[in-house]
C-alpha cells in the first residue's frame, strides 16, 4: 500500500521506531538514521544478560526495526545535516523524537523543514506535548497518566511489564500520518503532526477515565478486578496448578458458568450490578470450585458453553498458539513480531529485511545522492558517516 513512500526515522527506542516499521510492513522504503559516535539507536546496548555482547542487534532493538535501512549519520556536522536535507527533498514522511528544542538546535526544528521540504510529512513524538522539555520515559508516563496508581493491589500498585505508552502513542501517530498521506493526495501539501505519551496515555483511559468523569469514582487498585463488572479479569487456579481468567459479560453467562460448576445463583446475584456489590462472596465460591477442576476440563467446558475465560500462559505458551505464529518474522540469526495485523483485504503485508547492523546501507544510500567513494572516504575519516 505505501511502496511509493520514503520515510525518514529519526526516532529512537520504541514509540516512533514502531512507526517506522508499520509503514514498512505496508511497503514504505525506511531509512534509519543514527548517531554513529553515540553507537547509534539506545536500544542496541539495551541487551539482556544472556544476549552477545558481540552484535549491536539486541532483542530490544529487533522488537520495532525490521525491514529498514540504517544510515550512520552525525547531523551535529555541517556536511551530515547537508546529507539529511538531501534525503529530506526525497522523502515523504519524517518521523522524529527529539526533546522539544533539541531539533532546533540541530538545524532541523520543523517550521524550518517546512519552509525547505513544504512536501514533507513531519510526524513528532513527544514526552508532554511541543514546549515541554522533560525526558520521558514510559515508566513516568505511566505513573502520570494514572495506569500504575490502578495497576496491582492495594498493598503495592507496579507498572506494566511492556512500554504501553510508548505503543499506545506510536498508534496515534500512525493514524495521524495516514491522515497527513490522505491530505497530501488531496491537496499536494505536507503536514505537521505531533503526538505526546502522556496525552496518548491518558486518552486510553476510556471506561477509568469516564468512571471519575461521569460518575465522580477514583478508581482503585483492585488487582485484575474489573470496577463495574463481577466476575471480569479475575484468576483463579485449577489443579493442575495452572489459572484461569473469567470475564463474565452478561446475566446468561454467569448462570452457565454457575450451572457447569454446580453453584445456586443466588437472587442478590442475579444482576451484574448486584454482583458487584457481593464481589468478595463470589470470588470465593467460584476459587473453591475451580480449584478441583483441570485446567484443560474447565476451558473446554467454558468453551463448549460459550463462557468467555482463559488460561494465563507464559512467553514460550504464547508462541505456541497458531496465531501467535503467524504473526512471527524469522532470519537467519534474528527472530521476531510483526507489529501490524489488520492487512485483512488489502494484501500482503511486505517480506520484511532483518533489522540492520548500525550503517548497514550508509554507502548505498550515499551512492544514490550522488555523493562519489571519495567524498565518501572524507566524510568517514572525520567520523561524520559510519
Amino acid at each position: 500500500m505505501l511502496e511509493d513512500l520514503l520515510v525518514v526515522e529519526l526516532a529512537s527506542v520504541l514509540a516512533g521506531p514502531s512507526v517506522g516499521m508499520f509503514m514498512a510492513e505496508l511497503g514504505a522504503r525506511v531509512v534509519k538514521v543514527e548517531n554513529p559516535g553515540r553507537a547509534g539507536d539506545v536500544t542496541r546496548g539495551w541487551r539482556l544478560p544472556a544476549e552477545s555482547s558481540d552484535s549491536d542487534i539486541s532483542a530490544y532493538f529487533s522488537a520495532v526495526n525490521w525491514g529498514k535501512e540504517s544510515l550512520a549519520l552525525d547531523l551535529r556536522q555541517p556536511e551530515g545535516l547537508a546529507i539529511l536535507h538531501t534525503l529530506l527533498k526525497q522523502a515523504d514522511v519524517l518521523i522524529t523524537s527529539f526533546i522539544p528544542g533539541s531539533a532546533d538546535k540541530l538545524g532541523i526544528g520543523p517550521e524550518l523543514l517546512q519552509a525547505k521540504h513544504p512536501h514533507l510529512i513531519i510526524a513528532e513524538i513527544n514526552g508532554y506535548g511541543p514546549d515541554e522539555r522533560r525526558a520521558a520515559f514510559d515508566a513516568i508516563i505511566q505513573a502520570e497518566a494514572g495506569f500504575t496508581f490502578m495497576n496491582g493491589t492495594p498493598d503495592g500498585t507496579f507498572k506494566m511489564p511492556v512500554a504501553l505508552m510508548d505503543v499506545l502513542a506510536a498508534h496515534q501517530l500512525k493514524e495521524a500520518v495516514l491522515l497527513a498521506i490522505i491530505k497530501r493526495l488531496k491537496t499536494g501539501e505536507g503536514s505537521r503532526v505531533s503526538v505526546s505519551l502522556l496525552q496518548s496515555g491518558i486518552s486510553a483511559l476510556v471506561n477509568q477515565a469516564t468512571n471519575y468523569l461521569k460518575a465522580g469514582f477514583v478508581p482503585q487498585p483492585v488487582g485484575s478486578e474489573h470496577p463495574n463488572i463481577v466476575p471480569y479479569g479475575t484468576s483463579y487456579p485449577t489443579a493442575s496448578g495452572d489459572r484461569i481468567v473469567l470475564a463474565i459479560g452478561n446475566d446468561a453467562q454467569f448462570e452457565s458458568l454457575c450451572q457447569y460448576l454446580e453453584i445456586e445463583v443466588l437472587p442478590e446475584w442475579k444482576s451484574n450490578a448486584q454482583r458487584v456489590k457481593h464481589r468478595t462472596a463470589i470470588n470465593h465460591m467460584l476459587a473453591d470450585k475451580i480449584l478441583a477442576l483441570d485446567t484443560s476440563d474447565i476451558e473446554q467446558a467454558c468453551r463448549n458453553r460459550k463462557i468467555p475465560a482463559g488460561v494465563i500462559r507464559n512467553m514460550e505458551q504464547v508462541f505456541e498458539q497458531p496465531l501467535a505464529q503467524e504473526l512471527m518474522l524469522q532470519s537467519d540469526d534474528n527472530r521476531g513480531i510483526r507489529g501490524f495485523v489488520g492487512m485483512g483485504d488489502l494484501g500482503q503485508s511486505t517480506s520484511l529485511t532483518p533489522p540492520p547492523h548500525l550503517g548497514a546501507h550508509t554507502e548505498s544510500i550515499l551512492g544514490e545522492l550522488e555523493i562519489s567513494k571519495e567524498q565518501q572516504q572524507q566524510l568517514r575519516s572525520k567520523g561524520i558517516i559510519k
